[in-house]
């Protein structure tokens, strides 16, 4: 069963915009921590939708890339 948040394998990224519990979930952090690591620049910035808050999923998948980059080298 595949869930919201997992893509079946080799199926292209997508542009979808995340809720906060979505991120929250997808990353493992919580609020303060993520909008500390906004702030800090360190972690994609939200997509503002009147005053809903989104984050595109190709940005957060990208950071997470970059983490495991990080840690492999």
């Amino acid at each position: 069963m595949t869930t919201e948040l997992q893509r079946p394998a080799g199926s292209a990224p997508s542009d979808r915009l995340l809720d906060f519990d979505q991120l929250s979930d997808k990353v493992g952090m919580k609020r303060t921590a993520i909008y500390a690591a906004i702030s800090a620049g360190t972690f994609p910035a939200p997509v503002k939708i009147g005053k809903l808050s989104r984050w595109v999923e190709t940005e957060v998948d990208a950071w997470i890339d970059g983490l495991k980059r990080q840690r492999a080298a």
